[in-house]
């Protein structure tokens, strides 16, 4: 009874494929169903080991640039909720063109550091008033030149 509730767990977790349970032990990987072809030598070198663990690797972001920096930092602008995506530029100033106030200030700069994953220092923060301005900040810190 304890193999079936086992059993039922796994396959409602990892999917069907991922074990074979045999004698009320967890035994062995089962083979994921065949992939298109192009991706068959992929598959061939990165085969799953016979053990009861699982890892995910996760592949490494693709290197930024001026114009990516542009459109995460855009991106993330037009998202809140105080900024009117219309009247958005790069060199809009946040208090005199978009009307948000020394707080709203601090709130896009959290997002930034959320957003690129590295922390701006306040002495820094308060002197980034145009997303021109984070752009030019940001690759400066991730050295980003073109």
């Amino acid at each position: 009874h304890s193999a079936n509730i086992l059993k039922g767990l796994v396959l409602l977790l990892f999917g069907p494929w991922v074990f074979n349970i045999k004698s009320r032990v967890l035994a062995s990987f089962v083979a994921p169903p065949p992939l298109h072809p192009h991706l068959q030598l992929l598959s061939e070198s990165h085969r799953i080991p016979s053990v009861g663990v699982l890892c995910r690797q996760y592949g490494d972001l693709p290197p930024l640039t001026l114009e990516t920096i542009k459109e995460r930092v855009m991106y993330v602008l037009k998202l809140y909720d105080k900024i009117n995506p219309e009247k958005l530029q790069t060199s809009s100033h946040f208090m005199k063109d978009l009307g948000l106030d020394s707080l709203d200030q601090v709130e896009i700069i959290m997002a930034m550091e959320d957003e690129f994953g590295f922390e701006i220092p306040d002495a820094e923060a308060e002197k980034l008033m145009t997303p021109e301005e984070i752009v030019q900040y940001i690759a400066d810190k991730k050295d980003v030149y073109e």
